[in-house]
């Protein structure tokens, strides 16, 4: 008679098999499903520990002829260096004041050490990146939003030519939300909304926002799984969306203009974009244009 370990060894084994095959069979339809559609992944430095996978799903996608964009912020980064140089950061309405001096900061903090440490770890992982700012190739213009915070911007026009160029070439675009401004100054830019301003631009099929959260929660911090975008406005306006959700909400309203669906995942599970887009279940909110199907906590 076999004995008990070794009756569990086997078993382990047939679920080690089982499971890839439930997965890759669940997967499927949704890898053909996007073949060929964009999806726009925004990222944030509280996302990228040691241990991420963001880079690698992003990989895995393009491998998979999805063609990804990537649109990174990096705030902790321009406030590390502005310490150095002893200038305070100063906020007012959550935006971060950027006078001159701050902006020289942004830029090299964004578009180059954020920026090109991006697309060197895709690199040491086996993939291709080329790294841009808005600024290069004039993709994405902007103005400024209100004199009282100095170069901050808001985007008026995005040329999505530039990105398009780096996806045919093969290769996955890592984009620093800064803009160009009438008389060719930078501008500062919200993360959240230059995402969803380029994914509206290229027709992209998603827009995911990754976060160091579960997703929306309702009142009771309950995760919020779908919700049509009326919802989201209605939890925006009734304070249930709050703080830093804000903006990416707002962003994901926004989007649904054009794109189908959009995402806010926990950016700390492992795999969470490749979870998201190829499992029934995903990993955290889903926004979608329609009539609510059911009541929220308001």
């Amino acid at each position: 008679m076999r004995s008990y370990r070794a009756v569990h060894r086997d078993q382990r084994q047939v679920h080690h098999v089982i499971d890839p095959v439930r997965s890759l069979s669940e997967a499927l339809p949704y890898v053909s499903r996007f073949a060929g559609k964009t999806v726009v992944v925004k990222i944030g430095g509280s996302t990228l520990g040691s241990g991420d996978t963001t880079l690698a799903d992003a990989i895995m996608l393009k491998n998979l002829a999805i063609d990804v964009v990537l649109v990174h912020g990096g705030g902790s980064v321009i406030t590390d260096w502005l310490r150095r140089i002893d200038k305070p950061a100063v906020f007012v309405d959550g935006l971060r004041v950027t006078d001159g001096e701050t902006m020289q900061v942004v830029t090299m903090a964004l578009a180059g050490l954020v920026n090109k440490e991006l697309v060197g770890q895709i690199a040491a992982l086996g993939g291709r990146a080329v790294g841009i700012s808005g600024v290069d190739g004039a993709t994405l213009r902007g103005r400024v939003k209100d004199v009282r915070l100095g170069n901050v911007g808001e985007v008026t026009d995005v040329d999505p030519a530039l990105i398009r160029t780096i996806a045919t070439s093969g290769a996955i675009p890592v984009i620093a939300p800064i803009a160009l401004g009438a008389d060719g100054q930078h501008l500062n830019l919200n993360a959240d909304t230059a995402a969803a301003e380029i994914s509206v631009a290229l027709r992209a099929e998603k827009l995911l926002f990754l976060t160091d959260v579960p997703g929306i929660k309702d009142r009771d911090g309950a995760l919020l799984s779908e919700l049509t975008d009326q919802q989201a406005r209605k939890l925006i306006a009734n304070g249930v969306i709050a703080g830093g959700m804000i903006p990416k909400a707002a962003a994901c309203v926004r989007a649904l203009d054009v794109v189908a669906a959009t995402h806010i995942i926990d950016g700390r599970v492992p795999h969470s974009v490749i979870r998201e887009l190829f499992t029934n279940m995903g990993v955290g909110t889903m926004i979608r244009r329609g009539e609510p199907q059911g009541g929220t906590s308001g």
